[in-house]
């Protein structure tokens, strides 16, 4: 995760329930009601009722092509599969997809209801986190790439925290801890908000709300239910990846590689729909108006997901494949204080290599990979990566080279570099001897990516679905620039 506190948290949260972030006990308290959807006493819990305790929020550009200009109780999107029963509200679809649970359990943590999926019941005494993925569904999306039928996600992840009264009685209660917005079928433009202990001062807002991008529908985090997207505050993992919200790429342009604030347009009141909350829900009464929960926007069903064998359109069963995990929930049983923090942190980090063709001098081949081998490294501050690059030239007698390189991002379609490192570069002295010279290296430049996923050279992401040109200029010499010539690479990969 982004740092470490965040791994203590989770481990003194299975013990003692949220942590004290502030000095005063009534602080700690409003903290306690920031991070949870749901407190009781009942360990039992149907699935259904989870869902809808833990739902998000909807929120639409007002200029949504699919609202065909409703606000409010009229609005009638997210939209029910084409094969679904119509109704008249919109209408969400959830998947519980794992379940973490006590080393020990003592009771099966989930029983399946055949009959009827969403009365399925968890065993809240055995569980210490679960995994929920909400579908929204449009009948087409348009813009740049247009199609019909468009599925979208938003993925969370609460904790289960069990504790005792002053009686002793078991008190159970989910706490929300991270959600990850799906951007465009790609991981690295996720658009990923987490809880950061690092910040005692701010406050989520529950139920989380999602912002749907204008024509494109891909789904983008906002904390603090604002209406505006602030990266850094509405996304803070991955910040210089993250799509963020681009409504004007419905136009057909996209105008930067870079989010600028001037492609999400506000979010505004009318727009919004929310979700069936329980009427025990702590988090219902901030939409109650004259006793009536919601009167002035639209409030959407919850469905189980249903299996894209269902769909007559093969795209759509496509598309809907991709995002299907199954009746079938995951159950992991985590023994140690390690592999608890593994489940959580599994999309964080996105191991990725990168291999091109390179012209310097004379022709060679390059091979990046993340700072850590295994794990990428995100620049302080500024965002960005730090990256190993190794390439091999066959100038002379042959020339290695070694560098870290820094891009701001891994996604950008364009993006500056800048490399810093050192050639060992063979020589020949006479007949019979050779020498390595070493000399410093620096070298920047231009990156273009393009995601080849669905171009007509999609084929090629098998390998990766991003490929890419670099154009740049290297210099040999640390005071004096000894050695200035130009570099072409191409290649497959992000970096």
């Amino acid at each position: 995760m982004r740092n470490k506190t965040f791994y203590f948290f989770i481990i003194f949260i299975l013990f003692s329930g949220i942590p004290e972030y502030s000095y005063s006990q009534k602080n700690s308290e409003r903290k306690k009601k920031t991070f949870r959807v749901w407190k009781g006493s009942d360990s039992k819990m149907k699935i259904s009722d989870l869902a809808a305790y833990c739902a998000p929020v909807f929120w639409f550009s007002p200029d949504e092509p699919e609202l065909h200009n409703k606000t409010g109780k009229d609005i009638r999107i997210p939209a029910p599969f084409p094969f679904e029963n119509k109704c008249d509200s919109p209408v969400v679809y959830y998947q519980v997809t794992d379940l973490l649970t006590v080393d020990d359990p003592k009771a099966t943590p989930f029983v399946k209801d055949f009959a009827d999926f969403g009365n399925s019941v968890l065993n809240l005494k055995d569980i210490t986190a679960i995994y929920i993925c909400y579908t929204h569904f449009y009948n087409y999306e348009s813009g740049l790439g247009s199609h019909k039928y468009d599925t979208e996600q938003a993925q969370f992840q609460f904790l289960v925290n069990r504790s005792k009264d002053s009686l002793g009685a078991d008190n159970f209660a989910i706490y929300f801890i991270r959600v990850t917005a799906k951007a465009h079928a790609l991981a690295w433009y996720d658009n990923i908000y987490e809880i950061d202990t690092d910040n005692p001062d701010y406050e989520i807002s529950l139920p989380f709300n999602i912002s749907v991008e204008e024509g494109k529908h891909a789904s983008c985090t906002d904390m603090n239910a604002d209406g505006y997207y602030t990266p850094g505050y509405d996304v803070n993992v991955r910040i210089n990846d993250a799509w963020g919200l681009r409504d004007v790429i419905r136009s057909g342009n996209l105008f930067s590689s870079a989010f600028q604030s001037y492609m999400a347009k506000i979010r505004t009141p009318p727009f919004r729909v929310l979700p069936p909350l329980p009427d025990d829900s702590p988090l219902k009464s901030k939409y109650i108006v004259d006793g009536v929960y919601s009167p002035d926007n639209a409030v959407y069903q919850l469905r189980p997901m249903p299996s894209p064998d269902k769909a007559y359109n093969h795209l759509l069963k496509k598309d809907m494949t991709s995002y299907y995990y199954g009746e079938k929930i995951d159950i992991t049983t985590e023994s140690s204080e390690d592999s608890f923090i593994n489940w959580f942190t599994d999309e964080n980090a996105i191991n990725s290599f990168a291999f091109a063709y390179r012209s310097d001098e004379s022709a060679g081949a390059v091979v990046s990979f993340p700072l850590l081998i295994f794990k990428n490294v995100e620049a302080p501050l500024v965002g960005g990566w730090l990256v190993n690059r190794i390439y091999y030239q066959d100038y002379e007698l042959g020339l290695i080279g070694y560098n870290i390189l820094y891009t701001p991002s891994a996604s950008r379609f364009l993006d500056p570099y800048f490399s810093v490192g050192a050639d060992f570069t063979k020589y020949r002295q006479d007949s019979v001897t050779t020498y390595v010279q070493t000399d410093f290296a620096f070298e920047t430049g231009i990156k273009i990516r393009a995601n080849l996923s669905y171009s007509p050279l999609k084929f090629l992401s098998f390998i990766s679905p991003f490929w890419g040109v670099r154009l740049g200029i290297k210099n040999k010499g640390f005071m004096s620039i000894d050695h200035l010539n130009y570099i072409i690479e191409f290649g497959a990969g992000v970096w």
